[in-house]
């Protein structure tokens, strides 16, 4: 996989918005970077997160009644900390701070709980090519995709969208070259690629449990789309 970035970013959803952007930039101390609207009556709070991006993406509607997803938590390495620090936000997400480099976390990690850790270790190994880093860790750039345990997740179709952390997102040069080869590779579809304006060609794809993988190439990184 040819990335344009070396981080990992995350998307999360919720009806909260002035909770959760205070917990995330006062709380958790992240720079905000700007809003984009996403359509869908959904508006997109981009923060900055160790290279990363948490994507707290705020809808004015109800959201879908569906299953959570299997991102169970995320780790932001953070210097001058000298323990972990355990934090929840508005919606009940878990956060962890973690000192710089602590628990092999130098930028971000995305922990996930999983149904069977032997097909996920195919998945991010083979289809997604990132780079085994221990048993259940995985790495991409400088972001790690963590497994740490076993437990039911429910596949929850095409659906991207509901309460909590519901995506991760990988920058790469050519969106339709990365998508057709993680499905060549036995990767499933989660979303066709298509175009936003002049700022992004992206698709989705999926791990073995459903959770959505944004295949995004982003303008601002690789030129005009």
């Amino acid at each position: 996989m040819k990335l344009a970035k070396q981080h990992l970013d995350v998307g999360l959803f919720s009806t909260k918005r002035e909770a959760q952007l205070a917990f995330w930039q006062q709380t958790v101390g992240l720079p905000y970077d700007h809003m984009g609207k996403v359509g869908g009556g959904v508006q997109q709070h981009r923060h900055h997160m160790n290279g990363s991006i948490l994507k707290m993406n705020h809808s004015r509607d109800p959201l879908p009644d569906v299953p959570p997803s299997g991102i169970v938590g995320l780790g932001i390495a953070r210097e001058g900390l000298t323990a972990d620090r355990a934090l929840t936000d508005p919606d009940g997400n878990s956060v962890i701070l973690v000192p710089k480099g602590a628990h092999g976390i130098e930028g971000i990690a995305i922990l996930l709980k999983v149904n069977d850790p032997d097909a996920h270790d195919r998945f991010w190994t083979h289809a997604m090519q990132f780079e085994r880093a221990g048993a259940g860790r995985y790495r991409c750039g400088d972001s790690l995709v963590v497994v740490t345990g076993r437990g039911k997740v429910e596949h929850r179709g095409e659906q991207w969208r509901g309460p909590g952390y519901r995506y991760m997102t990988v920058q790469i040069w050519d969106c339709v070259a990365e998508y057709e080869g993680i499905l060549a590779r036995g990767g499933a579809s989660g979303g066709a690629p298509r175009v936003l304006g002049d700022t992004v060609r992206y698709a989705f794809v999926c791990d073995p449990d459903g959770n959505h993988i944004e295949i995004s190439q982003r303008a601002t990184l690789t030129g005009a789309l």
